[in-house]
């Protein structure tokens, strides 16, 4: 019993050492490296950039007082649409006192001299209906006695234009009322009831009482990066997509570009601008982000691999090419002359024709 025992020990502890040699021996024996073959086709290659901004309007307009005091009425808010001469707001003149009484110490003079002018003309008129004095003198008082009348109507309606800042000529046309100077969107009312508000003069900039865009006018706003600015010219076609419209899809021509750039995160950027066309009829909000594509080169027609096939070595770039595929792949270096590429694919422009067999990746 005892001898069976140690022959089944020494022929398990052999199988072992067997099983144990032929595993390593197994997995010392280099194994055979395969990859994926790639056959060069014929297409189009674009190569294009994106630049990131918002659509804004051509021309903002911002509507500013022509007197000074305080809004009384507001009649538009953001998001109306309003014609040229409409009314956005009214003003409520609060006089100067100085100026107030300067202006009625003008109604008390010309009172005065009105006074004198009619006693002299009802003195002249009764002279002359009895032949005393000549028709010249007479025409005189009558003259002196219609301008004192003017003269007091004038001083009484700049009393008025002072404590009201409406005149009795041009009533309708009162620098109370504040208009629209174009017609388009009302984009922001920046006062309320009650808001002092000062005119525009050479002084200052004045109140802003209302900011209107024409939005039938848009631009696309971007920035480009120093290393692409250099490929684009004015007049190139842009292909515009807005994240807020996925289904709105405005073209553009390019402009503007800036001459200078500006630093931002490090990076110099120039801006770009460029006129929108193909637009919807309404929707388009100024402010809406949005993407440009701009498609710098192309070539069409040409011969690609893919990019992952290509092997860099300095200024040259080389392909693999299948030699022969019995008992194992057998590849061939090969300097290729490339061209346009996207990212994706490349243009190769000499080195191999349609019918070469490339090495892809490697299969597992």
């Amino acid at each position: 019993m005892k001898k069976v025992f140690k022959i089944l020990l020494w022929t398990l502890v052999a199988a072992i050492f067997v099983g144990t040699f032929v595993y390593l021996y197994m997995n010392s024996r280099p194994q055979e490296e395969r990859y994926a073959i790639v056959s060069p086709t014929t297409g189009d290659i674009e190569r294009t950039t994106v630049l990131t901004g918002t659509i804004e309007p051509r021309d903002e307009i911002e509507i500013k007082p022509q007197i000074s005091g305080i809004i009384s009425e507001v009649l538009v808010e953001a998001g109306d649409v309003v014609k040229e001469g409409d009314i956005i707001a009214r003003i409520k003149v609060i006089p100067e006192a100085s100026q107030l009484s300067n202006a009625q110490n003008r109604v008390d003079v010309a009172q005065v001299a009105l006074d004198d002018a009619r006693a002299k003309y009802d003195r002249a008129q009764l002279l002359y209906d009895k032949k005393v004095i000549a028709r010249e003198e007479f025409e005189t008082a009558e003259a002196t006695y219609r301008r004192a009348v003017k003269e007091l109507a004038g001083a009484r309606d700049a009393v008025r234009i002072v404590r009201e800042g409406v005149s009795e000529l041009n009533a309708k046309e009162s620098n109370t009322m504040v208009r629209a100077t174009i017609s388009g969107l009302v984009l922001d009312v920046p006062v309320k009831v009650g808001s002092s508000v000062i005119q525009s003069n050479t002084m200052n900039d004045g109140t802003t009482i209302a900011t209107l865009a024409d939005m039938n006018k848009l631009i696309f706003k971007g920035n480009v990066d120093e290393t692409e600015v250099g490929q684009l010219v004015v007049g190139m076609p842009m292909d515009i997509s807005i994240g807020a419209m996925p289904d709105v899809h405005p073209t553009a021509e390019i402009e503007f570009i800036s001459p200078k750039g500006s630093n931002s995160n490090g990076a110099n950027t120039f801006e770009i601008k460029a006129a929108l066309s193909n637009l919807p009829e309404s929707g388009l909000r100024a402010g809406y982000s949005a993407n440009a594509t701009v498609k710098l080169r192309s070539a069409m027609g040409v011969l690609t691999v893919p990019e992952g096939v290509v092997e860099y070595a300095g200024d040259s770039t080389f392909v693999y090419c299948l030699t022969d595929s019995v008992p194992r792949q057998q590849w061939r270096r090969t300097a290729v002359e490339t061209g346009l590429g996207d990212g994706i694919s490349l243009e190769v422009k000499s080195g191999i024709d349609s019918t070469a067999q490339l090495r892809g990746d490697k299969i597992q």
